[in-house]
């Protein structure tokens, strides 16, 4: 049984947006093979209790200031009675990880994914996966097309997960978006985001979900000529390459969390140099197509030509 529609509590989608049964069908069975490798079962939430665990869960991965949580339980709640997207990944009777999603304006067919998070306990497990498959489906079984969400460019897994894991498309850099936030894992650094988005019934995120799609390689973008647009030291801090090439590639620390914490002006200097290739990349054109486990985003252009 479906969830009701968002607008209208108890009438289904209309036709003119419900998604083709073909696609709502494979979306659907892929979020529960996901659920199932994961150990874990995924649902929308709507009770007091569910929202104060989630409450609870986003409290201990983010380690706020008191004054700035990243949800409040009212918020969720007014969330979910409004028809948006709440849910949890339950491992039994334990809430493991959450998905905190609300719908764009009514003409674009879009979410915004505002926060998900997985507890320590269960990292590894593809518990987050699991999540953004069950959201898919959701959102799919409401009209929606699309949905967008920010990650910061430093951090590599993040970075693996949503370009590489599923496909979604980076379209915006974002500087300092959302000021400071000072938590356990922001510390006192800008909080430059990419904006992505997530293009639900793309060939390419299907085959991601599917987890068919094969991730970019980039010592096969080096031998195939593409250029380092920032490179790493043997110190492990940024090196500024070129940017005249049409495939370039662009480095991040591997795991940028411990070089906040034991190097901050390392941290520093990797957010400023990230930020000074990929913006103007990307605010001139430039497609950010993938991005290497190894900690290198594949940036490409369009071939440019002479002009006489």
């Amino acid at each position: 049984m479906t969830d009701p529609h968002p607008y209208h509590p108890g009438v289904p989608p209309s036709p003119d947006t419900a998604v083709a049964p073909a696609v709502g069908a494979m979306a659907d069975s892929a979020a529960d093979t996901a659920a199932r490798a994961a150990g874990v079962t995924v649902r929308h939430l709507a009770d007091l209790a569910d929202f104060r665990a989630v409450y609870r869960l986003y409290e201990g991965i983010w380690r706020p200031e008191p004054t700035n949580p990243p949800v409040t339980t009212e918020l969720l709640r007014a969330l979910a009675k409004a028809g948006n997207y709440v849910a949890g990944a339950y491992d039994g009777g334990l809430l493991v990880g959450a998905c905190v999603g609300f719908f764009g304006p009514p003409g674009e067919r879009s979410m915004h994914s505002h926060i998900a998070g997985v507890s320590g306990a269960a990292l590894g497990r593809s518990v987050g996966f699991a999540l953004k498959l069950h959201q898919r489906a959701w959102a799919l079984r409401r009209g929606v097309s699309t949905i967008g969400w920010t990650f910061d460019p430093l951090v590599c897994r993040n970075a693996y997960f949503n370009l590489s894991k599923l496909a979604a498309v980076p379209v915006q850099y974002l500087p300092n978006f959302y000021g400071a936030m000072n938590d356990g894992i922001n510390g006192s650094d800008d909080t430059d985001r990419l904006l992505v988005s997530w293009e639900l019934a793309a060939a390419t995120v299907v085959s991601a979900c599917a987890r068919s799609l094969a991730p970019h390689d980039v010592e096969a973008e080096r031998a195939r000529g593409a250029v380092v647009a920032l490179g790493r030291s043997d110190r492990n801090r940024p090196v500024t390459g070129r940017t005249d090439g049409n495939v370039l590639l662009v480095a991040v620390p591997a795991d940028i969390a411990t070089v906040r914490r034991t190097d901050p002006g390392a941290a520093k200097e990797w957010r400023v140099a990230v930020r000074d290739v990929l913006a103007p990349l990307m605010a001139e054109g430039a497609r950010v197509a993938g991005f290497d486990r190894s900690g290198w985003y594949v940036v490409t252009r369009e071939t440019r030509k002479d002009s006489r």
